[in-house]
């Protein structure tokens, strides 16, 4: 994330925090339940950012949330499939 960050504070200042935020803001809705995201890959979930081309993957194991990582919508696929 901090060379997307980065690369969006250079488009525009301020832009980069933006995308922060963003994926913060997944991040809690994730939290609450993490079940309505749909599986994308095995038992891989994945949440979209609506402002910026990322997207979160995590899945469910017992009662604990693990991000597999957050990565540009627009990518290799098979990146975050290596993670799972």
């Amino acid at each position: 994330m901090v060379h997307a960050r980065d690369w969006y504070t250079q488009q525009r200042e301020g832009l980069g925090a933006a995308l922060l935020l963003c994926v913060e803001e997944v991040l809690d809705r994730i939290d609450r339940p993490p079940e309505i995201y749909a599986m994308v890959y095995q038992d891989v979930r994945q949440a979209c950012t609506r402002r910026f081309p990322y997207a979160v993957y995590y899945r469910i194991t017992d009662n604990d949330v693990v991000v597999l990582g957050v990565f540009h919508t627009r990518r290799d696929p098979r990146e975050w499939q290596a993670r799972a």
